[in-house]
Parts: structure tokens; sequence; C-alpha cells
């Protein structure tokens, strides 16, 4: 089986690029199964109903995310019912999903499980008593299972895939929007990236406008942040994985230009 994971889609810019380029990924690549962390759609920060909605529509088939997920409040109208919409687990008393299994169109099983770090991150409850907790529930139901990590700290990605290397078939780190090039395979099979990158506009500070940026670093003061547009890339990873065991056997690095 091949999944395709995509990198953090970044606003209308990131959204622009799934409808343009997912399909001919899809089809190059022989995707089975698609998840996208997509909680920075929103103008950069959060998630929409409409735009979950619209994700779906341009083929994407689980939609994870990370500490921006309830930056906006429309979220609130859809977290609690749409199960293909996976919310951080390690949030302690927060509507939605944080894991799931989910089936194939050729009917295969596939568990996802959503964990947030908590080095430079909000206060959480701890990810590895979270994983302890949630893999071995999704193992009952299916070999091939994904962790969406959304961490900044590399140190903390890097010891959740020993954590679990042989438990779930990949760690796909996300959040910092800058793409890594150390993914590899795990000695129990495990596929794993520290970051997968981000999808929308690269004349940017990690998506938004630089010069917004640069001139907060020098004065410290307040500002909007406005999506850029420019230089627009699709990141992401293709994990192929052996169907009957879980493990992987393949993790490919990508970065599209459009």
């Amino acid at each position: 089986m091949k999944i395709l994971f995509i990198g953090d889609i970044i606003g209308k810019a990131g959204r622009n690029l799934i409808q343009k380029l997912l399909p001919e990924i899809v089809s190059d690549f022989q995707i089975d199964f698609c998840i996208a962390n997509a909680e920075n759609a929103a103008g950069g920060f959060g998630l929409t109903s409409k735009i979950v909605r619209q994700l779906f529509q341009e083929n994407v088939d689980v939609l994870t995310s990370g500490n921006h997920i309830w930056d906006n409040k429309d979220i609130l109208n859809i977290i609690s019912t749409e199960k293909r919409l996976l919310r951080p687990a390690n949030y302690p008393k927060a509507p939605g999903f944080s894991s799931m299994v989910y089936k194939t169109k050729s009917g295969e099983k596939v568990g996802i499980l959503n964990l947030l770090g908590r080095i430079y991150m909000p206060a959480l409850d701890c990810p590895f008593q979270i994983a302890e907790t949630k893999v071995p529930e999704l193992q009952r139901e299916c070999d091939i299972i994904i962790v969406d990590f959304h961490a900044e700290a590399t140190s903390e990605k890097i010891a959740m895939a020993w954590y679990l290397d042989g438990e779930v078939s990949a760690v796909i780190g996300t959040h910092t929007h800058v793409q890594t090039a150390d993914e590899t395979i795990l000695p129990n099979g495990t596929a794993y990236i520290t970051d997968v990158g981000m999808t929308g506009p690269f004349d940017s500070v990690i998506g938004i406008e630089k010069e917004i940026i640069i001139q907060k670093f020098f004065t410290q003061m307040p500002h909007k942040f406005n999506v850029a547009k420019d230089d627009l890339r699709l990141n992401g990873a293709v994990i192929n994985i052996e169907s009957n065991t879980g493990r992987a056997k393949d993790i490919k690095r990508l970065q599209i230009n459009w």
C-alpha cells in the first residue's frame, strides 16, 4: 500500500496546490490513501467547516492537525461529528476525534493517530503515555498505523519514532513547515521523517509574508500575519507499506513546484 502524507497546508495558496497537483500525484505514484495536515488551511491559522469539506472533495482522505486547530471557532461546528478530521490526542478534554481506523477504496484498513509535542508547545498530556494507550487500541483493528507527531523539537520527534519502532508503520513529523532530509526506515520497519514540510508559498517565512515577520523581529510589536502568495510548492512524503505486516518498505520525500 502507498500512503501519501501532505505537509501542513497553508492558506488559500496551499489549498490551490492541493486542487491542482493532487490528482496527478495520486495517479503518478499510485497512491492508495491520502493524509494531509490542514491546521493552517484557513488564512494560515486554523480551519473551517467549509475548507474541511473542500479538501475532502479534492480526494484527501483524512485531515490531521496540531496546536492551531482551535484558532478559528468555526471548526467547532464540525469537529465533533467529522471522523475524518483528527485533533491531537493529548488535549485532555477537547471535542473531536484523535485516532481512527479508516478503510481504503480497496477495503484495507489504515489507523491514524494525531499527537502534539510538549517542548516549546502548549503544556498538554504526555504524548508518549497517550501513544502507549492509543497504539494498542489501533493494533487490535489494523496492521497499518500512521502517526502524525506535530512537534517543534527534533529530539522529541526522533524519540517518539524510536519508541514506536515496530509498533506503527510510520511516524511523520509536522509543525515546523521546513522539510527535513532525514527520511529513513528504522530497524523494526517504521518509516520516519522529522518534518514533512509545508504546502504553500515558499517566498515567505514558513508561509507568512516575509516583510511582516522581519518587521516583527525588529520591533517585537504585534502585526497581522498574511499568507504569502509566491513560489508555491507541495511538500509531502510517499510511504510504501507491506499490507500484511504493516512494516514500511520505503519512504520518499516529495517537493513539487507549481
